[in-house]
């Protein structure tokens, strides 16, 4: 299909997917609701839709404007959408950071461990002994009911509403760089600054990812707009890339959250 040459390989069973979706409104003129997608996902989701569609449009909302994940909606272009339509619920606990230390992976793994399915989960902040989740709806009394201890401290979550959801201040700091290629090794060796031994280790150890999905080939190829993670390391991506040097070498712009 002429549509995947626009795409990695691995992502055509979720363009697959989307083109369903969108099949299915166009069919049944019945919006439809996505589980929670991570940015790449969205990203795809709109190019399939396209901007200059008559016929349907798309939204996302995962909480408030600086959301990561987000659940979607696929609707005819007559239907009215509001946030209710999205359904999702904002979940808090408390906890004493004088005594433990939770992390996002902390929430995450119990999260988890619970059987429930990561899509049916938006972004986790954790706050001066707060910590947020934004739940489906079909999950949050489940969670409320099951999810009552995170690395040995007992929990108790209740929902809260959206406008108390803790505002995320990211920065990003962008620098500009000349690289032999655009090889996954060679990029973050080059952003974080590690060695390519260690680069080499952290992707075979699969402790990398890009854009959210783990990545074990040294020589994965990124191409701009990229995520890249490292677990314990953070994150950074590939913002721009500017061409080739006169001795050519790939010109990129990077950006690490600082």
């Amino acid at each position: 299909m002429e549509v995947y040459q626009h795409f990695r390989k691995e992502e055509q069973p979720f363009i697959d997917q989307v083109l369903s979706w969108k099949e299915q409104v166009e069919r049944s003129f019945i919006p439809k609701l996505t589980d929670f997608l991570d940015p790449r996902e969205q990203e795809i989701v709109i190019m399939l839709m396209g901007e200059q569609n008559e016929e349907l449009q798309v939204k996302s909302f995962g909480g408030d404007n600086n959301s990561e994940r987000r659940r979607m909606l696929l609707a005819p272009k007559y239907e009215g959408i509001i946030e209710d339509m999205f359904q999702i619920e904002l979940l808090e606990a408390n906890f004493q950071p004088k005594f433990v230390t939770i992390d996002h992976p902390d929430v995450m793994g119990a999260f988890l461990s619970q059987g429930i399915k990561r899509k049916k989960l938006g972004d986790i902040i954790i706050s001066d002994g707060k910590i947020q989740i934004i739940a489906a709806s079909e999950i949050s009394p489940f969670v409320q009911m099951n999810l009552t201890s995170i690395k040995k401290s007992s929990v108790h979550f209740e929902q809260q509403d959206l406008q108390l959801l803790i505002k995320k201040n990211e920065s990003w700091i962008e620098h500009d760089r000349t690289v032999s290629s655009l090889r996954l090794d060679t990029i973050i060796k080059e952003i974080y600054p590690i060695s390519r031994k260690e680069a080499t280790t952290f992707i075979q150890k699969g402790l990398v990812k890009v854009n959210y999905k783990i990545v074990d080939d040294n020589k994965f190829q990124l191409q701009e707009k990229d995520m890249i993670s490292i677990r314990g390391h953070g994150r950074s991506r590939l913002t721009t890339i500017r061409g080739k040097s006169k001795k050519d070498k790939v010109k990129i712009t990077i950006a690490t959250l600082k």
